[in-house]
Order: C-alpha cells, then sequence, then structure tokens
C-alpha cells in the first residue's frame, strides 16, 4: 500500500522533492507547487536546459543528465545519483510529474523512506502513460489524474493546470499578414519538418516570421530569424511581439504560451513521421478543443484562416480558478 503523505493544514509548507523531465512536465510541477505547499527549500529534480534554468532560477536544483524516451538504462543511472541525495537529507514528500525522470526519482523516494505522488500529464486524456503503468504497478506511490473521467481505482483527481483559462477577444492590429513566430520545441531526436513545410506551402513566413526549430534542421533556407534555441528572455519576447504563435501540441509550450495570455496554434507531431515516439500529443489537442483553449490541428489542417483566428483573441487568466487551491497531499 502507499505511505500516506502528511496532511496540508491551510498556509503551511512542506519540503518536497519536486522530480519532472523538462518541456510539459516541468513546466506543469512548477505550476502546480504553490498548491501543493512546496517551500522554497524543496528540492527540483530535472535536467539541465535553458527551461529549467529559467524556471528553476534561484532555487534549490539537482540536475541529472537527459533521459531519452524509455530508455531503461539512463533511468537506472539517474537513480543511483538521486538516491544517495534524498537519503541524506529530510523531505516530507516527493511529487512527480513524469515523464521517464518519475521512474528514476520516485522509486528512490519510495527507498528513502519519502511518500510519493505521481500525477500524470494533463496531456493523457484517456489514460495513464507508460510511466503512470509502471508506477501504478509498482504500488507504492499515490496516484491522480487530472482528467476525473478515467479517475478510479488508485487514481485519483488533481486539479487541472488548464483550469485557469480562458480566450477573450483582442483587437486586431492592422490588416496585413500576421507576424508569426514559429516554436516547435526542444524535444531531442524528434524533428518536425512536416510543419516547416506546410507553413512554407501556405506562404505564411516572412522577413518578419521567428522560428525555434530544436531538432527539426531546416531543409532549405527559411525566410526570417531562425534559432535552433532561444534564451527564456528572448523567447518570452519573441513570442509576446507576435501576432501568432505556431508550436507543437506540447504541454510545456502551450502551457508557457497560456501563461503570457497567449492563444497559440499547436499543431499535432505524428509517430507515423517519427515526429514523436507515440501520438499523445492529439489528446492535447482534443483537450484544446472541448476547453475552447487555443487553436488545435493536425499539420495539413493549419491554414490562412486559422492563423487570422488566433490573432483575433488572447488568453485570460480566471483567478477563481487556479489549479492550485484546496490541493492536499493526503490519500485521494
Amino acid at each position: 500500500m502507499p505511505r500516506e503523505l502528511p496532511e496540508l493544514r491551510p498556509g503551511a509548507e512542506r519540503r518536497l522533492v519536486l522530480a519532472a523531465s523538462t518541456g510539459g512536465h516541468l513546466a506543469q510541477l512548477v505550476r502546480l507547487a504553490p498548491g501543493l505547499g512546496a517551500a522554497a527549500d524543496s528540492l527540483w529534480i530535472t535536467f539541465p536546459t535553458a527551461q529549467s534554468e529559467s524556471l528553476l532560477a534561484g532555487r534549490n536544483v539537482l540536475h541529472v543528465p537527459y533521459i531519452r524516451p524509455r530508455e531503461g538504462l539512463q533511468i537506472a543511472r539517474a537513480f543511483r545519483s538521486i538516491l544517495p541525495r534524498l537519503r541524506s537529507d529530510h523531505f516530507d514528500a516527493a511529487v512527480s510529474t513524469g515523464s521517464a525522470l518519475a521512474l528514476a526519482a520516485l522509486p528512490a523516494a519510495h527507498l528513502a523512506g519519502i511518500p510519493t505522488l505521481y500525477i500524470e500529464s494533463v496531456s493523457r486524456v484517456n489514460g495513464p502513460s507508460v510511466s503512470g503503468r509502471v508506477l501504478a504497478a509498482m504500488r507504492f506511490a499515490q496516484l491522480r489524474t487530472q482528467h476525473p473521467g478515467w479517475a478510479g481505482g488508485r487514481w485519483g483527481t488533481h486539479p487541472s493546470v488548464f483550469s485557469a483559462f480562458r480566450m477573450v477577444p483582442r483587437a486586431v492590429q492592422g490588416e496585413g499578414r500576421a507576424r508569426l513566430f514559429i516554436t516547435l520545441g526542444t524535444l531531442r531526436g524528434y524533428p518536425f519538418h512536416s510543419i516547416v513545410d506546410r507553413v512554407l506551402e501556405l506562404g505564411l513566413a516572412d522577413d518578419h516570421t521567428v522560428w525555434q526549430l530544436g531538432e527539426t534542421e531546416p531543409t532549405v533556407e527559411l525566410p526570417g530569424q531562425v534559432h535552433r534555441e532561444l534564451p527564456a528572455r528572448d523567447f518570452e519576447r519573441y513570442a509576446r511581439e507576435a501576432d501568432v504563435v505556431i508550436t507543437h501540441a506540447g504541454v510545456g509550450s502551450v502551457l508557457g504560451l497560456l501563461e503570457m495570455g497567449i492563444a497559440p496554434i499547436a499543431v499535432v507531431r505524428r509517430r507515423s513521421r517519427g515526429e514523436h515516439v507515440d501520438d499523445h500529443q492529439q489528446q492535447l489537442a482534443g483537450l484544446m478543443k472541448s476547453s475552447g483553449i487555443g487553436f488545435a490541428v493536425e499539420v495539413d489542417e493549419l491554414c490562412p484562416e486559422v492563423v487570422a483566428a488566433a490573432a483575433r483573441v488572447r488568453v485570460e487568466t480566471d483567478p477563481g480558478t487556479t489549479g492550485e487551491s484546496g490541493t492536499s497531499l493526503s490519500r485521494p
């Protein structure tokens, strides 16, 4: 049976281990941490990237080498580096939002005598990920989903990180071509050539377009400014200056843009094209459509009409629905 996590009293804080792979998993955990009662000296465990350096600046961080999806040997190595750190200090609980790093950090916390909680990614609309299924089979962690529709058994529910947002109209600046910021995330080993080809096919890009391509090496010269990765400050500046942001349907990218007040066009990566390890981005796209937040499309659905629609809206945060209030770490 999972070990009980300590109850959180109103206004109280606790020293947590907060572990997540970079990208959407880390972005979600950063947003959820205040509602979990994370104290300032909580320990964050993640990969060293521009995103983690920006989100976790000034915090207590243990960096471990990057773990590619479903790389068992790299998970074992991370486990061996994390366990001594957790055994040498005191923590009230350990929480992870995945993905592969959860399979290293939560077992290490369990062996160190720390109660554990796994919160499944909001992108998993229909059921748990591979990491979630593995942790469920190991039976030592408390488990939560952000989608009540598939909760049950050992899976409790947790407020969704998307519950705080709503889309509202905004004034369109001018009648010319929309200024685009195209950001494809930084997922290693999975280029996203199809979206680049689609943007070029439609003639949407021009000299004002800014590209952040990650692992996608362009096969032709692209119009505008082209970057592989951007520091957080530059990323935010380009996103805010753009009329429309086109991104991949990754939780981290979408969540970060929503928090800036931007309604992105999120384009789904497909496993069949070698763009991701599986097709879970389709689930996030479905969630965005049902929630009315942003614009989620397949590659061949991207068109000038979607770009024009995205230019006419922005995102607001509803202060009454933060996805954090009322959260506790007691048994679900």
